[in-house]
């Protein structure tokens, strides 16, 4: 019996963790739950009810009230454990969840976020595999990797302020 327990405990927690999301969300937007519920398209009494945790509301439920706070969708789907949420922690947790961003700008902000963490996994990798290679020496004559001759130029540039 106590298996069964356990995802309607899981999903209980998920609403209720929903219900205090949205109510964050409201109070960093600084609007009243009726506000909200006008905004969304939806009653008080049901808005109350989501943020308290007995209701799980739908996902175009969901997609309205996003809109009415100006916030990602996709922030409300992975609180309400419709979505799974992305990698990337809580930079693009926070991201998606400042309500004074557009949508695009979100998109582009996330874009050039994961193109840095790219960039520095590739870098990592490389300066990685020249760890590796440093056990036989490197020869005079032989020219430094890429990522040496960067890692090199920065620690010159940092030395030279």
């Amino acid at each position: 019996m106590e298996r069964m327990d356990r995802p309607v405990k899981a999903v209980n927690r998920a609403v209720n963790d929903l219900g205090g999301y949205i109510r964050a969300q409201r109070a960093t937007a600084q609007i009243s739950l009726r506000q909200l519920a006008k905004r969304a398209g939806v009653s008080n009494p049901y808005l109350s009810q989501v943020e308290r945790g007995l209701r799980k509301p739908s996902a175009e439920i969901l997609q309205q009230i996003a809109n009415a706070l100006r916030i990602s969708a996709e922030a409300l789907y992975v609180q309400a454990g419709i979505l799974e949420s992305r990698p990337g922690g809580p930079v693009v947790d926070a991201i998606l969840a400042d309500t004074e961003l557009s949508d695009r700008q979100k998109q582009v902000l996330l874009d050039v976020y994961t193109s840095f963490r790219g960039e520095n996994e590739a870098s990592e990798a490389v300066l990685g595999r020249d760890r590796e290679s440093r056990d036989e020496p490197r020869p005079r004559d032989e020219p430094e990797s890429r990522a040496e001759t960067a890692v090199h130029e920065s620690v010159r540039s940092e030395s030279e302020e």
